[in-house]
């Protein structure tokens, strides 16, 4: 019952100084909030269970090259088939491929991404359905009827969770036009490795049933799963898969040149789908761990200050007989009313910042997308609240029971001893470190998209409409798809507003996966496996005209080119340097060498004659590097992609109905979708680090308001507390400005402690996480330089305020306040 008479007197305590009351609770709210937010977020992502069966049995297994900086290399049929013989530690292997599709018959006609898997894949996921069944060992081999399984986020946001989707058939267009029939929906769930509308079984896709996708053992086009065998651990299938790779690699060594370093490796999925959001999370929690730290040390002062203003009750208190223990609880009893508000407060507006943490979160994560708001957040703020009512209570000194000799409870001067001094600066000093952290890492994050938003593309990105338009090749042949194409350009370019239409395989930098392969050039010695590699792209004419992209040596395809015994091809101009060093690369030859052009129809081994050389287009990177690129024209082929690019004078987006009609005019099936200009297509890959930008930039400013609050109200205090003595230096002849100068000077000094307890804990906290994470790197000169000069200048203002009125202390007043 006492300790609830102490919250009774602590509520009448803290009405009668709401102002003080309503400060704490609100910066407590903050720090708490913001921390119950993030570890939501972080639970929800890195620490909350899959729904997948036994998902500590579950790996995932990755081939890498290294030495041709290949980090996922896939996998071969043939591979796939050579583990599922050999390796033990492993009681089944799922596969999964990854391939756009047009689908036809489902709604609207559109592009879909999509997982082309086996019967096996669904089993050793581990996962079920919602609606109707999953692919099975039934639905493999080339005799099969097509079947499809939607995703569950696909199903309802696309098709609002009808049931009625069950059983209907749509026609898939790949390589060639398959039926298939949906024969259910996927339960939510991780969707790894790619975020697909639809999964399909391998009969949908006829490449997948050719014979050089069954017997080409490099043509890798596919990931691979396990799940661990009972008594198996990761280490064993870890070491039995090495093994055995290592006997492929005997046994094949044509398909693993020495110069590509082959590997394999094992990891837990849970591992393998978090790494990406791990490092990011874990960085976003330490900031909030330092927002809690500065709003605790600003609260401390706070309570500081308000129990030195209350020395002479406690010291009645003490004197009357209170234990220390009495009053540690009655402190304690106000400390835990501040916080619980806080906490509560916090924790409310915790919830929307979940929300927003989670979109920004899935980024980096999918499994951000479908994070919910559960009690975690409760125990996680109430836990906090509990945290820093226990420090802020044991902060302030206990007076001794002797406290009240000479102590004169009539006036109304404040004391205050050294120790208490020496508190309220070092929590001071604590919020500018924490802070100058925080501002040094938004700094970081900002200067660097900065630099990326600068950097010129070559291209006239602002004027250039990119729209999905993939090629439709149901009962059609190549040349048909190809005068499609011509006559949808023709029609688009009668618009007004139009200055020219081409066609692309690959919009940039929203489809960063390119098509690297190895090729040679005249003069040049041709060594199996170790020829350079360039990206290839299938262009129409104008391609460069339409992009802005200026042709730097020869000439543009055109009609020359259609149907020439003699093929032609355009190459990007670091190609040209490289192959032909202070040469003219026109009319000089390239030809692709690479053993895996047999495995994708269309591309002519022969040599290629250049009639044109182009500033390079690095359509893979949003900061260009120098790249080599051969350009191929869509007479020749082959289609893919299937993208049209339309340069305008006019607004851009004013064309995406007209530009869809006219085509939906010449086929009502056709696919038209996804329109953005190239500049917004960049500005939505630059949206992660936009976003790093506006998080860690938020938190840096709410830490930075803090922190001057802190600086400023520890000077007042301390101004307040030194009437006397500043009373008694004007009187024997001090200037106001020397006092002035005086109090700033201790605010410049806090805050250079501040910042260099900040630079030696931000040294020593990065050097530890570059251990631990190997995308860590250590801000530069220039944002360290700036949160220094921006924090100094800061608490230097914040000492301008308690500085004027040291300046205008009143010499009498201040010598009666004793």
């Amino acid at each position: 019952m006492s300790f609830f008479r102490d919250l009774k007197v602590a509520f009448h305590s803290f009405w009668r100084t709401r102002g003080m009351a309503l400060t704490v609770i609100l910066t407590l709210a903050l720090g708490i909030g913001a921390n119950a937010a993030i570890f939501t977020l972080v639970r929800g992502v890195l620490l909350k269970p899959l729904v997948n069966r036994d998902e500590d049995r579950l790996i995932y297994i990755r081939q890498s090259a290294p030495g041709i900086r290949v980090d996922n290399e896939l996998f071969s049929v043939p591979e796939i088939q050579d583990f599922r013989a050999s390796v033990r530690s492993l009681s089944a292997i799922g596969d999964f491929s990854t391939i756009g599709f047009t689908m036809i018959g489902l709604g609207e006609p559109r592009e879909v991404k999509a997982g082309v898997v086996s019967g096996s894949y669904f089993d050793v996921m581990g996962l079920h359905p919602v609606l109707g069944r999953l692919i099975g060992p039934q639905d493999d081999g080339p005799n099969a009827a097509g079947a499809v399984v939607l995703t569950y986020r696909f199903w309802s946001t696309t098709f609002n969770k009808d049931p009625s989707v069950l059983g209907k058939t749509v026609r898939l267009g790949s390589f060639d036009d398959r039926a298939a029939t949906v024969i259910g929906v996927l339960e939510p769930c991780v969707p790894y490795p790619e975020d697909t509308e639809i999964i399909a079984n391998v009969v949908t896709s006829q490449h997948h049933l050719s014979a050089t996708m069954v017997t080409g053992r490099i043509h890798r086009m596919t990931e691979i799963f396990g799940r661990l065998a009972p008594g198996a651990t990761l280490e064993q299938a870890r070491a039995e898969l090495r093994s055995v790779y290592a006997t492929i690699k005997k046994d094949h060594p044509e398909a693993y040149p020495a110069k590509g370093d082959y590997r394999i490796d094992a990891k837990l999925f849970r591992d393998q789908i978090t790494v990406g959001a791990r490092t990011i999370l874990l960085v976003l929690l330490g900031a909030a761990a330092l927002v809690f730290v500065i709003a605790c040390s600003n609260v401390a002062n706070l309570i500081l200050a308000r129990t030195v203003r209350r020395e002479g009750e406690l010291a009645v208190r003490a004197a009357l007989g209170a234990s220390p223990g009495v009053l540690r609880r009655m402190l304690l009893a106000e400390s835990l009313l501040l916080c619980g508000v806080g906490a509560a407060i916090g924790v409310m507006t915790a919830q929307p910042m979940v929300a927003v943490l989670a979109r920004y979160a899935s980024r980096f994560s999918v499994r951000a997308l479908d994070l919910r708001v559960d009690s975690s957040l409760l125990w996680v703020g109430a836990a906090l609240a509990l945290v820093a009512a226990v420090v802020l209570a044991f902060v302030p000194r206990l007076p001794s029971a002797d406290a009240a000799q000479g102590l004169n409870l009539s006036s109304g001067s404040i004391r205050i001893i050294g120790s208490t001094s020496r508190r309220q600066r070092i929590f001071a000093v604590t919020q500018i470190a924490a802070s100058f952290v925080l501002l040094a890492g938004a700094s970081t994050v900002i200067t660097t998209l900065i630099e990326l938003q600068r950097i010129q593309t070559g291209m006239d990105t602002r004027h250039v409409l990119a729209i999905d338009v993939p090629p439709m090749t149901y009962g059609k042949t190549p040349q048909q798809v190809v005068e499609f194409y011509k006559e949808s350009m023709r029609r688009i370019d009668a618009l007004p507003g139009v200055n020219r239409t081409a066609f692309g395989m690959a919009v940039p930098w929203r489809e960063a996966n390119g098509l690297g392969l190895q090729f040679a050039a005249d003069g040049r010695p041709h060594i199996p496996g170790e020829d350079p590699r360039a990206q290839l792209r299938v262009i129409s004419p104008g391609f460069f005209a339409a992009l802005g992209v200026p042709i730097i040596a020869g000439r543009d395809f055109d009609e020359r080119d259609k149907n020439t015994k003699d093929p032609v091809v355009i190459v990007s101009e670091t190609l040209a340097q490289r192959m032909f060093p202070n040469q003219d690369p026109i009319n000089r030859h390239v030809y692709w060498s690479d053993p895996v052009i047999q495995f994708v129809p269309g591309i002519s081994t022969a040599p290629h004659r250049i009639i044109g050389v182009t500033a390079d287009i690095d359509d893979l990177h949003i900061a260009p590097e120098p790249t080599l690129t051969i350009y191929s024209t869509f007479e020749e082929g082959p289609i893919f992609g299937g993208r049209l690019f339309v340069h305008t004078s006019a607004n851009p987006y004013a064309l995406v109905t007209p530009v869809t009609q006219t085509i939906r005019a010449m086929s009502v099936d056709q696919p038209v979708e996804h329109a953005a200009t190239l500049e917004d297509v960049r500005a939505e890959v630059l949206t992660p680090d936009r976003l790093n930008s506006v998080v860690f930039g938020v938190f840096a400013a709410v830490a930075l308001a803090i922190a001057v609050v802190g600086v400023a109200a520890v000077l007042t205090f301390s101004v307040t507390s030194r009437t006397r003595e500043f009373g008694i230096r004007l009187a024997l002849g001090s200037k106001p400005k020397d006092l002035l100068r005086g109090v700033v000077a201790e605010g410049a000094m806090m805050a250079a402690a501040g910042v260099a307890a900040g630079a030696a804990f931000g040294l020593v906290a990065a050097r530890m996480a570059e251990r631990y994470f190997l995308d860590i790197r250590m801000p530069g000169a220039l944002p360290v330089s700036l949160s220094a000069i921006v924090l100094m200048a800061v608490a230097v203002v914040a000492s301008m305020l308690p500085a004027a009125r040291a300046a205008k202390v009143d010499i009498m007043q201040a010598l009666r306040s004793e």
